[in-house]
């Protein structure tokens, strides 16, 4: 129940346009370092740009300001959209709206800029840290800190032009808006690694994209995301919600994921397979499962209800979860379509081959989740 009750939470958000939901250090940190492994030149004299990243609470800026040397990176830019609720709470030493508004000779800030261009021991203490990011940001030595003109929307001018100036975009986008984010990152030809719903996998704005090899997910899906922080006024659901040794109220979900077109090494692994035969044999889930290995009503495609069940003989078409594609290998399988909803969830529900061919129902018409057909590359 806790969490239904999360997930529940966060389409709630979804709906309201609630977006105040803000990445953990832990989980940026483990994400990072999965592609560093497999190429420790990946954000080497890059610019990167965290356009939904209020530096009070971004531990977007965090991660990439204290391993600014250590990744190798050219510039890290970040923009707020607005003051945000749990402002000064992840990095107090920076000062507050007010203060900065009067240091520039300005109207009180409604959204800030943050370009980082240079870091080091600045105070001569020994060692760098946020405290030396603050130093240089009052001294205006090599970055820079003022306010936007507007309310930093990621959809204004000034921020797509530092959109277009940008290498790779990081960041946790608004789940209300995800669709225009992706599609504008799209559209600029940017490289990303962004934060979504698992659905995001199914909207017509980026399934195209996972087909085409032009994305695809990050490291995990799920619980490889451990939690989200959420401001005071949020309901804390269930067993798993919490408060962390810092105070921060820690919403935990399994329905998250990481979207990408950075390389990592995980999706080259090839996935372990069974025969179909051995599948029916020793995968208990099959033999409880009436639908397994069934082919769809009027289109040729057999039903694999579970990722683990794919049968390594079948040449054929294969209507497999979405989850799938966390252990997709581009070099494995060949996508071939995915699941349209039909306005009744999808107790029988259409399913659509991009290449024109019919439609095709689910077998025995049963409840089924959405499902994308794959099948082997020779």
């Amino acid at each position: 129940m806790a969490r239904e009750g999360a997930n529940k939470y966060m389409q709630q958000a979804k709906r309201s346009k609630n977006d105040e939901f803000y990445t953990q250090f832990s989980d940026i940190q483990k994400e990072i370092e999965a592609y560093l492994e497999y190429d420790p030149d990946t954000f080497k004299n890059k610019v990167i740009y965290s356009n939904c990243d209020d530096p009070y609470e971004s531990n977007f800026f965090r991660y990439f300001v204290l391993n600014f040397n250590k990744l190798g990176l050219k510039r890290l830019v970040t923009t707020s959209y607005k003051p945000s609720p749990v402002a000064n709470t992840q990095l107090k030493m920076l000062g507050d709206d007010k203060t900065l508004g009067q240091s520039k000779g300005r109207p009180k800030i409604t959204a800030n800029k943050i370009v980082i261009n240079e870091v080091g021991d600045i105070d001569g203490d020994g060692e760098f840290n946020l405290k030396d990011v603050a130093e240089q940001l009052k001294a205006n030595k090599n970055n820079d800190w003022e306010p936007l003109e507007g309310n930093g929307d990621f959809r204004s001018k000034e921020c797509v032009t530092l959109l277009k100036q940008s290498d790779i975009v990081v960041t946790n986008p608004p789940f209300s808006l995800f669709r225009e984010y992706v599609q504008q990152l799209f559209d600029y030809k940017k490289q990303f690694l962004i934060i979504g719903n698992i659905n995001c996998i199914t909207y017509k704005e980026v399934f195209p994209k996972i087909k085409s090899n032009e994305a695809w997910l990050g490291n995990g899906m799920g619980r490889w995301i451990s939690g989200f922080i959420v401001p005071k006024s949020y309901d804390l659901y269930g067993t798993e919600a919490r408060i962390d040794e810092n105070g921060n109220r820690i919403v935990s979900t399994n329905n998250c994921l990481w979207l990408t077109n950075l390389d990592h090494g995980r999706r080259h692994q090839p996935l372990s397979l069974m025969t179909m035969a051995d599948n029916k044999r020793f995968n208990k889930k099959i033999a409880k499962n009436e639908n397994s290995y069934k082919k769809y009503d009027n289109y040729d495609v057999i039903e694999v209800p579970y990722t683990d069940a794919i049968p390594s003989d079948y040449n054929g078409v294969m209507g497999v979860p979405v989850t799938f594609l966390d252990k997709y290998n581009p070099e494995q399988f060949e996508l071939i379509g995915m699941a349209e909803d039909n306005g009744r969830g999808y107790s029988g529900g259409v399913m659509i081959d991009p290449k024109g061919n019919p439609h095709a129902t689910v077998p025995s018409g049963k409840h089924m989740y959405k499902r994308i057909f794959i099948k082997h590359k020779k």
